[in-house]
């Protein structure tokens, strides 16, 4: 038997060519039902062609409260509530303390703290009993990348609210974790550094990385899969670090 049989998943900025992408497809095929989300409606086209079974689009943007709304709305319609809930969407900008805009942190803190505290919020009455909610943070929030204070530390805020809301959660038998990838080759880490500066940084990345290369979105997937799994049972308010030893070696 599968193991997410018959069971209802949510994939926040699940239509990028990325990390959210490859878990949605493999949710899919640990048996789930997944609604993906995201603002390119472009992107969760192509993520349902090619994802295919049983995946349903829902065009929106987390930092809009109508759109999380109208996201959820579509999961109460299937009529068997909501058992994982992988909170994805983010975004990322480069700024040293002397660079940084108000604009530039409002953007980094409405979309990865805001939007993932309302994304959970909003879902908490459609979990069920033994539901897994997993948030998708950061190696980022560990280290003091110089241009990356915003990101990380919006990750490291997602850090501290994982154990809280595992703490709030769990005598409705609901289990809250994170996840912290490494570096991981993802066409939004293309998109964040451009064509042209791109290939140099991820070799640099995969340099410093003890396993010697950048990590693969259906490895991070695969944790995800673990996480919202019975396998993971005894697991609550951890984080799993999927970085090729980047932070433990």
């Amino acid at each position: 038997m599968l193991r997410l049989e018959g069971k209802t998943a949510v994939v926040t900025g699940g239509g990028t060519r990325g990390i959210g992408r490859a878990t949605a497809a493999r949710l899919v095929a640990e048996g789930a039902h997944v609604f993906i989300t995201g603002r390119r409606e472009t992107e969760l086209d192509e993520a349902v062609a090619a994802i295919g079974g049983t995946v349903t689009a829902v065009p929106g943007d987390i930092t809009d409260p109508a759109d999380l709304d109208r996201l959820y709305e579509r999961v109460a319609g299937r009529g068997q509530g909501l058992d994982v809930l992988f909170a994805n969407a983010a975004t990322a900008s480069f700024a040293t303390i002397e660079t940084i805009t108000a604009e530039d942190f409002d953007q980094v803190f409405g979309v990865n703290v805001k939007g993932t505290v309302f994304t959970v919020q909003k879902a908490l009455p459609l979990l069920n009993e033994g539901a897994s909610v997993i948030i998708n943070a950061s190696t980022a929030a560990d280290r003091g990348t110089a241009g990356f204070g915003a990101y990380a530390a919006s990750k490291a805020a997602l850090r501290t609210f994982t154990r809280v809301w595992a703490n709030e959660l769990k005598d409705r038998g609901i289990r809250v974790n994170a996840l912290s990838p490494g570096p991981t080759d993802t066409s939004g880490m293309t998109e964040l550094m451009g064509e042209e500066n791109a290939p140099a940084f991820k070799a640099a990345e995969a340099a410093r990385i003890a396993i010697g290369r950048l990590g693969r979105v259906e490895e991070v997937a695969a944790a995800v899969a673990f996480l919202a799994s019975p396998d993971s049972s005894f697991m609550l308010g951890a984080n799993v670090y999927v970085d090729g030893g980047e932070n433990q070696i």
